[in-house]
């Protein structure tokens, strides 16, 4: 009797924290974190720090983003594209740095039923962090894994003697 009772109890612990996320628990949760929320469809546009993110959803396809616009593709030279992409691999964890519609952004993805409301927060603060370090560390948090994480500069023009 003593091991059932235990093992409802686990059953019961294990589906209080398994609860699904849901398009209204995502939009609590941000309205929680942002400045300012406008929703549009399956959209949620908000401020965190002055700065425009967006959550997209689809709860059908069990999906979620939240992304932050960064800079024009054409106001970059290759030096920040390379950048970008060795943060991707080092620095930028979680969320990570993408081309769409000739703008670089900054992305988290992560099924949305599975997400929790900790990894919400994290996400909005990474992808904000992400955004805020382009051109600079290129970074969404403090840590960064080890290796060539070594950015490119741009060579150097040789210096001309003046010869007179």
């Amino acid at each position: 009797m003593r091991i059932l009772i235990s093992g409802i109890f686990l059953f019961f612990l294990g589906s209080i924290q398994a609860q699904e996320m849901t398009a209204a628990k995502l939009y609590e949760i941000i309205e929680q974190e942002a400045d300012t929320v406008k929703t549009n469809g399956n959209q949620y546009q908000f401020l965190f720090n002055d700065a425009m993110l967006i959550c997209i959803f689809d709860e059908n396809a069990n999906r979620m983003r939240i992304i932050s616009p960064i800079v024009e593709r054409e106001k970059l030279g290759e030096e920040e594209l390379l950048n970008a992409l060795v943060a991707n691999f080092h620095s930028a964890l979680d969320v990570k740095y993408a081309l769409s519609d000739e703008i670089i952004w900054s992305v988290y993805t992560h099924p949305l039923k599975e997400l929790s409301e900790p990894q919400v927060i994290d996400a909005i603060q990474q992808v904000y962090a992400a955004a805020i370090t382009f051109g600079n560390s290129y970074s969404s948090t403090n840590l960064v894994f080890p290796g060539n994480s070594k950015k490119v500069e741009k060579p150097k023009p040789e210096k001309k003697l003046n010869k007179t």
